[in-house]
């Protein structure tokens, strides 16, 4: 059994995932991160205070057998990080029944059943945290480009403002992660070379934020953060 509070995390091998866990192991964290390749641990990581999971987001078995493993290692969950996502350009009307399902399996579903795979372990402790890794796409259509990834992320946030009504009075607080540009290999990929990566808002910014929404009180929930790196409409 683990004395201190267990992280499940996922798309933890590097970008905003990478730093989130380095971020919880600074605060005294054990990280447990799904990877979907468990030889791609990022640096900076205590082993000590780290377990992997070989996970695949697309496999609708994976986040129980993993909440198992982690409940019946460490014999708690305190908080659950929804890190791993995809992006597409892909047309709204033109992608394929395949691509959307995908993308919506990844960036929807997964962060869904890995709730309700450690929900129980979440009420257990009273103080259960989730972060659900949104994006401002989830608040606006930013261009025809991000049409189906905003789909994808307008999703995500319900489902974390969704997991906040159904976990409150038992204590679990959600929260929805809202970036914009962030400099990571998928930041770079939207911005398509339209801003330099030292002009977009740094990884570490986000794990930062994200600690700060864990480490509050129940009394002090906050179920949206918006983080930008330019003036976009009201964000």
């Amino acid at each position: 059994m683990t004395d201190r509070p267990v992280m499940m995390l996922t798309g933890g091998s590097r970008g905003i995932g990478a730093d989130i866990a380095r971020a919880a192991q600074a605060l005294g964290w054990h990280v447990s991160l799904g990877l979907r390749d468990t030889a791609a641990i990022p640096e900076g990581l205590d082993p000590e205070a780290l377990d992997t999971f070989a996970y695949d987001a697309t496999d609708r078995d994976a986040e129980e057998a993993w909440a198992e493993i982690v409940v019946a290692r460490h014999g708690r969950v305190d908080a659950i990080v929804a890190s791993a996502g995809i992006f597409t350009s892909s047309s709204i009307v033109e992608a394929s029944e395949a691509e959307v399902d995908t993308l919506l399996e990844v960036n929807l579903r997964a962060p869904r059943r890995l709730a309700m795979a450690s929900w129980a372990a979440l009420k257990e402790g009273g103080r259960g945290r989730v972060i659900i890794l949104g994006s401002l796409s989830g608040k606006r259509v930013a261009s025809a480009g991000s049409g189906l990834y905003s789909v994808s992320k307008f999703a995500a946030i319900g489902l974390a403002h969704a997991l906040r009504y159904e976990g409150w009075d038992h204590g679990i607080r959600a929260t929805a992660i809202c970036p914009g540009l962030v400099a990571t290999d998928m930041g770079e990929t939207a911005a398509g070379g339209a801003r330099a990566a030292e002009e977009m808002t740094q990884p570490q910014e986000v794990a930062h934020l994200v600690m700060e929404a864990i480490g509050l009180s129940n009394t002090a929930s906050v179920p949206e953060i918006h983080i930008n790196c330019r003036t976009d409409g009201i964000f």
